[in-house]
């Protein structure tokens, strides 16, 4: 694991432990100053979650969703990135650990994570509406954002043209 000298002993406890949970399911980790990116298999998403919330990172901050169809490399997926927080733990607050995965951009479905992490409730939504990720076991999967009548494809794909700007 690249930089990760310098952090605190729990940090370093809590990606150990990832490592030794999920194996070759971890893709990779890297380090930017105080935010981690762990990318892990999609089916390992879960179980990634539980990890981080036993080892101290307490919440969600965000959930951001990026389609990569538009990189030059033309990957057909779509990123799903939760940004977990630590409120409780002092050692881990200054930490944001990025859990990244990535889903087929034409069946991006991935389970719930408001189960581990109540506050990914309305971040999953907005994700679902705006990329068309569909959260299986989701409470309340539905829109947030944009009018009921919406049946275009999700605004934030990359081939979504507003009408009128073509």
């Amino acid at each position: 694991m690249s930089g990760a000298q310098g952090f605190n002993t729990k940090l370093a406890a809590a990606l150990e432990r990832l490592k030794q949970v999920l194996g070759d399911k971890v893709k990779g980790v890297t380090v930017d100053k105080k935010i981690i990116k762990v990318d892990v298999a999609s089916e390992a998403i879960v179980e990634a979650a539980a990890v981080l919330k036993e080892m101290g990172f307490d919440h969600v901050k965000g959930v951001t969703g990026v389609d990569l169809i538009a990189l030059k490399q033309s990957e057909n997926a779509i990123e799903l990135i939760y940004h977990a927080g630590a409120y409780l733990d002092d050692e881990l607050a200054p930490y944001v650990v990025n859990l990244a995965t990535k889903l087929p951009r034409d069946r991006p479905v991935s389970p719930s994570l408001v189960k581990i992490w109540p506050s990914a409730e309305y971040h999953e939504r907005e994700t679902y509406e705006m990329l068309g990720v569909v959260f299986e076991g989701h409470p309340k999967l539905k829109r947030l954002l944009l009018p009921e009548w919406w049946s275009d494809i999700p605004p934030l794909r990359k081939d979504y043209r507003p009408p009128g700007r073509e």
